[in-house]
């Protein structure tokens, strides 16, 4: 990795339990177990709990910001999904969860972006609760978690689309499995079509489809201008998806992100970042410009469209 790389970390979250509810993170763990045990491993759910809750202890994200300095990383955009009304044992609201955000920007100047979520079926008042997120907290951008029930194309989430191509930010959308107290089979990437026809002016991000769908993330990369991927993930897998991602043709739609914290227990920031080049993740024939690219010209070209950051009026 060459150290004057520039790096925006396009995949992160507030490491904290008030921002997963408890039977989100019990389905986790479960997986967690499983996986463990059937290797062998002599663990127990008890210490597989403890071991996922030590994941999620910097709040403030203070630790985050020491391993993006050790990792060369200059800004990290912290994903807010709203599981509040799918998940009904969430402990915070997602008003208190967008505050919350809202302070680890403020204690951090310059070093995260927010893309905030809230469940298109709050209502009114949650579409109100987004667009001052926007206006008045200088977030930017949306972000969505179908696995709660809902699809990228379904109409509820028009008005919400309609505010990002007002201001021109981007919308990042999980895709694929997740815990399993959610739904899967809604996640499916294809779903993202019809909005991104629908709404030219905002550019889509599908996360985790290096792993997930990659071969339709990478046919709807290749054939909608305005849709990008995260490779988000790619810790669990290995380096063989993301040199074919990057065979694909799409380098300058890819986007780097390391879904901080659930793979903290691999290790440091620098670690995920290293791990890319040990692995062999890109093809000999992938250019200079193309890893900056990855790693943050694209993110950057993205976050630079939000006309409430240029000064800009917003189209009527």
């Amino acid at each position: 990795m060459d150290e004057k790389q520039k790096i925006i970390d396009f995949h992160t979250h507030v490491a904290s339990g008030m921002c997963f509810p408890r039977s989100f993170n019990d389905g986790v763990v479960d997986n967690m177990t499983v996986a463990l045990t059937s290797k062998g491993l002599p663990v127990s759910r008890d210490k597989v709990a403890r071991m996922h809750a030590g994941t999620l202890t910097d709040p403030d994200c203070d630790e985050l910001v020491r391993q993006m300095d050790e990792a060369g990383i200059s800004e990290s955009v912290l994903l807010l999904p709203d599981f509040t009304y799918a998940l009904r044992d969430s402990t915070h609201t997602i008003e208190q969860l967008i505050d919350h955000h809202r302070a680890v920007v403020e204690r951090h100047p310059g070093r995260f972006r927010v893309l905030v979520g809230v469940d298109p079926r709050w209502g009114a008042d949650g579409l109100a609760l987004f667009e001052r997120s926007i206006v008045e907290y200088g977030f930017d951008g949306m972000k969505l978690y179908p696995p709660c029930g809902y699809k990228l194309s379904d109409e509820a989430l028009y008005p919400y689309y309609e505010i990002c191509e007002r201001y021109s930010l981007p919308v990042l959308s999980h895709i694929g499995a997740t815990s399993p107290v959610l739904d899967f089979e809604i996640a499916q990437p294809i779903y993202v079509d019809r909005a991104a026809k629908d709404f030219p002016g905002v550019d889509f991000v599908l996360a985790h489809g290096s792993v997930h769908y990659p071969d339709e993330v990478a046919m709807l990369c290749n054939n909608r201008p305005n849709v990008y991927v995260d490779v988000s993930g790619y810790e669990a897998f290995g380096a063989t998806a993301l040199r074919t991602l990057f065979g694909r043709g799409i380098n300058h739609k890819v986007l780097f992100g390391t879904d901080w914290p659930v793979f903290r227990l691999q290790g440091r920031q620098v670690n995920l970042v290293e791990k890319l080049e040990k692995e062999g993740a890109f093809p000999e024939s992938m250019s200079d410009t193309d890893r900056d690219l990855f790693f943050h010209g694209n993110a950057a070209r993205l976050l630079a469209k939000n006309k409430l950051k240029q000064g800009a009026p917003p189209a009527a």
